[in-house]
């Protein structure tokens, strides 16, 4: 897909020169971006998932106590 996008040239100029300086077009720097905030979107709403599974789950632990040698092995 192809975006256009307006910039203050100074801004697409400074953009570009640090993008060289990583070794990329600004091109690819700003798909990478995309691309990263996408990734980021996604985690959030794994993330949230996982919590409402966690906090819904009802989880029990039938009577059993949880002491510390126990859980470190030392009993």
């Amino acid at each position: 897909m192809n975006i256009t996008l307006s910039v203050d040239e100074r801004v697409a100029e400074a953009a570009r020169e640090a993008a060289r300086k990583m070794g990329k077009s600004l091109n690819q720097a700003v798909r990478d971006y995309l691309e990263q905030l996408a990734g980021q979107e996604r985690q959030v709403t794994e993330w949230q998932l996982w919590e409402q599974r966690c906090l819904g789950g009802g989880g029990r632990l039938q009577g059993y106590k949880l002491d510390r040698d126990a859980l470190h092995d030392r009993g």
